[in-house]
């Protein structure tokens, strides 16, 4: 046990929180969570302990410790997983014991939501949270957070009446009409935002409705509210993970090295990540995400569709790097404090032409080319200033070209996992989006297809089922109502291969 271990040790604080182990070079090892630091932490070297060789091995690498203190037990799972998932810490993934994680599964758009966990997230159209080490400490987790915002958890299909968890004000009993689709999504979308850390503009937002209705007389409704604000409030008072505007992110390791490797003013509080996907240039779309205090916030995402489909990645950069940046943008969404773009040396000078053009040239932007993971300087326009001591002290090197410097960074360091996440999670995004407009154009053509569906028949398709994919997944009878025996046998032979390919 090194001294600097020794005294951590006696630092530490008796408040749930989530901790770091890392070794003598200062990367993170491991990321735990506790309900009292000082107890969890001091077992690891408590010698009368029996421990898996697994176990003694990272013990024997723990060159120093570091910690974060939350409020309460949900928020350090919550932030526990965030931080799995930022540093990738390779004790974490061997300690697993081959186990595979858990998410929070919630079908939002479903006619029927649920809230359910499960261990292998599927590309369904539901909202997917984690990936959570521990699937206890997720449903213990749910359980109280059912208790502030009810929610299903399964649908009986012969089930009219509300079930016995409504009673217990833990289901919103959409089977007995106690509660509209609509208001059950609005409360989905309140767990939705504490799950993701938004927990301080929760608690806003209901203090504002319970005035709101009070104000109006409904006393009933201003009576559940308050009950809601007193049970998340009791949740914690301070969250530090939950409330991001409390969270000290210079205690942040990748974002203390990028802001002392590129010389930033400050730390970065929103990061921006673009990124473009098409195929030969049909269906061109942007995806825009955030990263607020280094976490996802996928409530601040945007996805662009371009004005023309175009075959040239520098001209569909700067394209959406003019929009973003528009005044009328700015004004909604606010300026980043970084961008981080998908691409080298071309996409970088694609989109600083295009912040330069929209006057907004004070706003850092670095690219993160993919082949070797190289981060991409403009030398006189990116608004970075490369730290040699710090790149040298990170084990890296830069190589010039005559306008731009590419800084090689081991692929160890938190900073360029934080940097790949966000190019991996705007890659995501945008491919996300171009699959869903190449699939409707593909089944909407489909139909163009298809022998006696003319444009009349068509319509009356799309106006009964909304769409082309509600019409494949019709009944055979219920088409038969809407275009007759003969049309509906018709479509049935044609939409059968287009079936099967949707769902491969």
């Amino acid at each position: 046990m090194t001294e600097q271990v020794v005294k951590k040790l006696q630092a530490l604080p008796k408040d749930p929180g989530v901790y770091f182990h890392k070794n003598a070079a200062g990367e993170i090892i491991y990321v735990g969570k506790a309900a009292r630091l000082n107890n969890r932490v001091r077992q690891y070297f408590q010698k009368s302990r029996a421990r898996d060789p697994k176990t003694e091995a990272l013990v024997a690498e723990i060159a120093d410790i570091d910690w974060m203190v939350v409020d309460s037990e949900i928020e350090a799972l919550f932030l526990e997983a965030e931080m799995i998932r930022r540093y990738m810490p390779r004790y974490n993934i061997l300690l697993r014991d081959d186990k595979s994680m858990s998410y929070i599964r919630i079908d939002y758009d479903s006619d029927y939501p649920t809230v359910t966990t499960t261990r292998r997230p599927l590309d369904d159209g539901a909202r997917y949270f984690g990936p959570y080490l521990s699937a206890l400490s997720v449903r213990t987790a749910l359980k109280a957070l059912r208790k502030v915002f009810p929610f299903a958890t399964k649908r009986q299909p012969s089930q009219k009446r509300e079930t016995l968890h409504y009673h217990l004000g833990l289901d919103p009993g959409l089977e007995g009409g106690k509660t509209s689709l609509e208001d059950y999504r609005a409360n989905l979308r309140k767990l939705m935002m504490v799950i993701e850390g938004k927990r301080t503009a929760i608690i806003k937002e209901i203090e504002r409705d319970m005035k709101r209705v009070a104000k109006n007389q409904d006393f009933e409704q201003a009576a559940k509210l308050r009950n809601q604000l007193f049970a998340l409030q009791n949740l914690g008072r301070q969250v530090i993970f939950s409330d991001k505007e409390f969270l000290d992110i210079s205690k942040d390791h990748a974002l203390s090295e990028l802001v002392e490797l590129l010389s930033l003013d400050k730390y970065p509080q929103r990061i921006e990540g673009y990124d473009i996907s098409h195929m030969s240039g049909t269906d061109v779309v942007a995806s825009m995400v955030v990263f607020t205090n280094g976490v996802s916030n996928k409530g601040e995402y945007r996805k662009f569709k371009t004005k023309k489909d175009h075959n040239n990645d520098f001209y569909n950069m700067n394209e959406t790097l003019r929009r973003r940046l528009s005044e009328k943008n700015i004004k909604a969404w606010g300026k980043p404090n970084l961008v981080l773009i998908d691409g080298g040396k071309g996409q970088l000078d694609a989109a600083l032409r295009a912040r330069d053009e929209q006057g907004q040239d004070t706003i850092p932007f670095v690219g993160l080319a993919k082949r070797e993971e190289q981060i991409v300087i403009s030398k006189d326009r990116s608004n970075v200033v490369l730290n040699e001591s710090v790149l040298h002290k990170l084990g890296g090197f830069a190589t010039e070209t005559d306008d731009f410097v590419l800084v090689n960074v081991p692929h160890s360091t938190n900073l360029i996992k934080l940097l790949q996440r966000i190019r991996d999670e705007s890659h995501r995004f945008a491919v996300s989006y171009h699959s869903v407009l190449k699939t409707k154009r593909q089944t909407a053509s489909y139909l163009d297809d298809i022998p006696t569906i003319g444009p009349s028949t068509k319509k009356k398709l799309l106006k009964t089922f909304g769409s082309v994919t509600g019409v494949l997944q019709a009944r055979h009878q219920d088409i038969e109502k809407v275009v007759g025996t003969k049309k509906a046998t018709i479509l049935k032979q044609y939409l059968r291969p287009l079936k099967k390919e949707l769902k491969q």
